[in-house]
């Protein structure tokens, strides 16, 4: 463990340097997922045009990084197609002109160049996400600590599966991670560079995804509670202090917004005002006093050059409130409904986290009860003062716990759940919680050499195990859940979407047919698994895909578009998607509506990837 300890940077750059090279490999696997088709073309606009027509219920931070590293390419723009001159946020269809080619006269790009260029900054960004947790907690808990974290990060398969899409998941992640640690030093010395430190951090997560709202009022509270929680003799001097504390508070809000003002006033400086005012008519349409107020507020703020981009910032806001009221369809446990449960992301997140983590958390919620529960036995202080003392001493582990707590209930009671990556921000927090919760109590008893051994095995495996899960599940982290849920080739069962399948596998899929034709052409190389030998060869595939691609870039003339209503059935190759199968079966269907329930009782030949399941059938035989 000393040598571990001694050599920590080594490590650290071993860590990371896997985490990297794994991520890019797993991204150089996989088709484009279904958000990224919308996504990837709003970069693209934001950093070529300075328009942000597209895609505007998400903030430009994360779409501006994957911008940047397309914009030497110098790739063709559907700048003259009529979703682009006069629709309204026509994301996809732009996303299919520009990545997908579906109008080569207007604009035809190579669609794995673009991914590859796109997702790369989302990959160097989970990096320094974790060389930020290591540093954090390093400097927290000791180096053991920070590498504890920076394992628990770097090895999860659900940060793996989703560090190099472009979308706003693990940026959000980084960014309010970093917002706190901004707020953490302007807390502890609130000094004029601190200010500005804490508002540059919170603003940059502001501009990243618009949940980071929630970190406003978390810190708000913080403020009141860390102010009147002073050691002072008197509460005149706590009020003042709360004054102090909160009049440099408006200024790190200040400095948030102005950087926001700054992002939007960049990314919206060669869009005409009628767009922001065309965006304020899509979305604030509702026939309510609220939206009506919003809708007129925002199309006069259209009207002025310094108010434009925080228009375009409110029709932003105004997008997700909607979106999160009116929810999205989804399938969970055997029902598909547009309704959230309330039991979605605490079963998603039990049936998706690694047993280890999970076991992780247990012990640190045990220890910490433990450890609280004597403190405040043993104290010698007055309740009062005790837990002020504990608070400011331990501000990092209140607010961590604090967030964790309010970000899961606010997700839990929201209408939105489409998959584990909207917790996301929450994970950074418990990775630092279990390393320093294990490292104190690894520290605690270094006076008695045998438990002391003891402990430094168990958490040696503990983290083996933690690296092992990742090699084993290769490449499967999309689709990973646990042992204890059956494993990556069940998971379709409990939850799709982002959680299982959101497009990813189309590059498998393709492998599929190249293997199944070389073993017909008996060109296979040595080594090959023909097992399904005694079937054609595959001319043709019958694919019903859910995600952002065109099977046709990856297949071919072998493709024939499918659905679950689709009829007549007929001979051939089936590839279905894991996402469409299920949605179809448990839906409510339109009178005289057909699905796939004919499928029920056949088993699949063949998995490409995880998420398509691949048949062969015999004419009309259901």
């Amino acid at each position: 463990m000393e040598l571990i300890k001694k050599h920590a940077l080594f490590f650290v750059s071993l860590i990371l340097l896997t985490h990297f090279v794994l991520s890019l490999v797993v991204s150089s696997q996989e088709s484009m997922t279904y958000d990224e088709r919308a996504h990837i073309p709003a970069a693209y606009s934001y950093v070529r045009y300075g328009d942000m027509r597209l895609n505007p219920e998400h903030p430009p931070l994360i779409k501006d990084l994957s911008g940047l590293f397309l914009l030497p390419l110098n790739l063709d723009f559907p700048i003259e197609a009529d979703a682009w001159q006069t629709g309204y946020n026509e994301q996809w269809l732009m996303g299919d002109m520009f990545i997908n080619c579906s109008r080569p006269e207007l604009a035809c790009n190579d669609a794995d160049t673009i991914l590859f260029f796109s997702r790369l900054p989302i990959i160097i960004l989970s990096v320094l996400l974790g060389l930020g947790l290591f540093w954090w907690t390093r400097e927290l808990g000791g180096v053991l600590a920070g590498l504890i974290a920076v394992t628990l990060y770097a090895f999860d398969p659900n940060i793996i599966a989703h560090n190099h899409y472009v979308t706003t998941d693990l940026g959000s992640a980084g960014f309010i991670f970093l917002a706190f640690y901004g707020f953490v030093r302007f807390l502890k010395n609130p000094t004029p560079q601190t200010m500005l430190l804490a508002g540059v951090t919170l603003g940059l997560a502001q501009l990243t995804k618009f949940s980071a709202l929630l970190v406003l009022p978390v810190f708000g509270l913080f403020v009141v509670l860390y102010a009147l929680t002073q050691v002072t003799d008197s509460w005149r001097n706590r009020f003042r202090s709360l004054w102090f504390y909160a009049l440099r508070f408006t200024g790190v809000v200040t400095v948030c917004f102005v950087l926001v003002w700054i992002g939007y006033a960049i990314n919206t400086s060669g869009m005409p005002a009628i767009k922001v005012a065309e965006h304020a008519d899509l979305f604030l349409s509702q026939p309510n006093t609220p939206a009506r107020i919003s809708h007129d507020a925002i199309t006069w703020m259209t009207h002025s050059p310094i108010l434009l981009p925080m228009a375009e910032y409110l029709v932003g806001v105004a997008k997700v409130f909607s979106r999160v009221a009116a929810g999205n369809v989804h399938y969970y446990l055997g029902t598909v409904s547009v309704d959230a449960q309330k039991s979605y992301f605490p079963v998603v997140f039990l049936l998706k986290s690694t047993l280890p983590f999970l076991f992780l958390l247990l012990v640190t919620a045990l220890y910490t009860f433990y450890r609280f529960r004597h403190a405040l036995r043993d104290r010698a202080l007055g309740l009062g003062a005790f837990l002020a003392h504990s608070f400011h001493s331990r501000i990092v582990q209140y607010l961590s716990v604090f967030f964790v707590l309010f970000y899961t209930y606010i997700s839990i009671t929201g209408n939105l759940t489409i998959g584990l990556r909207h917790l996301f921000p929450i994970f950074p927090f418990l990775y630092l919680l279990v390393a320093l919760a294990l490292a104190n109590l690894y520290k605690r008893h270094q006076s008695e050499p045998v438990t002391h051994q003891l402990l430094g095995i168990m958490l040696g495996l503990v983290m083996f195990s933690v690296i092992a899960i990742p090699v084993i599940s290769y490449p499967s982290y999309l689709s990973y859940f646990n042992v204890a849920a059956g494993g990556h080739t069940m998971g379709y069962h409990y939850v799709t979407d982002s959680n299982y399948d959101w497009g990813q596998d189309l590059k498998y899929l393709k492998m599929f047919v190249e293997t199944q034709n070389n073993c017909k052409a008996g060109t296979a190389p040595l080594g090959t698994d023909c097992t399904l030998g005694t079937y054609p060869a595959i001319d043709s595939l019958r694919v019903d895909y859910f995600g952002g691609s065109d099977p046709r870039y990856y297949l071919g003339d072998a493709f024939i578009p499918w659905w679950g209503s689709k009829r007549p059935i007929e001979t051939g190759w089936y590839a279905i998607s894991t996402f469409f199968y299920q949605e179809s079966l448990y839906k409510t269907l339109a009178p005289g509506e057909e699905n796939y329930a004919w499928l029920k009782e056949k088993t699949p030949l063949a998995r490409a990837g995880d998420s398509f399941l691949i048949y062969y059938i015999e004419g009309d035989k259901r």
